[in-house]
């Protein structure tokens, strides 16, 4: 049912989201507000809503229990996962970033946004030692010489191939 914006919620619900990808966040702000408020059992339209909160408006608790819930309700929707992944990246929470993409890919392997955002990420390789944490000086000192060795492996010819002038 349209509001006095003549706009209904899905119609509020897809201008908030082209606006936010533009960049223009108050106004995006306004329309993901007014989708949530006219359906908050939409959980599409709580997710956004809970995006631009974590966003805009910087409350990252609200943001993230609107989209948790969400994700529980719509666990199949990659879409869903992606903004909760988007929330805690926008709070420097990257590895709950990772496991929700992660999440979002096991429901939806083709999910291009889902992909594009861990491929940004990047992907550790496993300490060397795996018993020992991360940060401990010989998985740092490890991994570095097998990061020299792998690249000096890939400057290598293959056998039989011409050498380079």
């Amino acid at each position: 049912m349209p509001d006095q914006s003549g706009l209904d919620p899905q119609e509020h619900y897809q201008q908030g989201l082209r606006l936010l990808q533009q960049g223009v966040h108050s106004e995006a702000y306004e329309h993901l507000s007014r989708a949530y408020l006219a359906a908050p059992q939409v959980a599409a339209y709580r997710s956004a809503y809970a995006l631009g909160l974590a966003l805009i408006r910087g409350q990252f608790l609200g943001a993230v229990e609107l989209a948790r819930g969400a994700v529980r309700e719509e666990f199949y929707n990659p879409d869903l996962y992606l903004n909760l992944a988007r929330i805690y990246d926008a709070f420097g929470f990257k590895a709950e970033a990772i496991r929700y993409l992660k999440r979002g890919l096991m429901v939806d392997p083709e999910a291009a946004e889902l992909r594009s955002m861990l491929d940004r990420f990047g992907v550790r390789r496993r300490p060397p030692l795996r018993f020992l944490p991360r940060e401990h000086l010989a998985n740092r000192l490890l991994g570095r010489l097998q990061a020299r060795v792998a690249a000096a492996i890939e400057r290598v010819p293959p056998p039989g191939a011409a050498p380079a002038a």
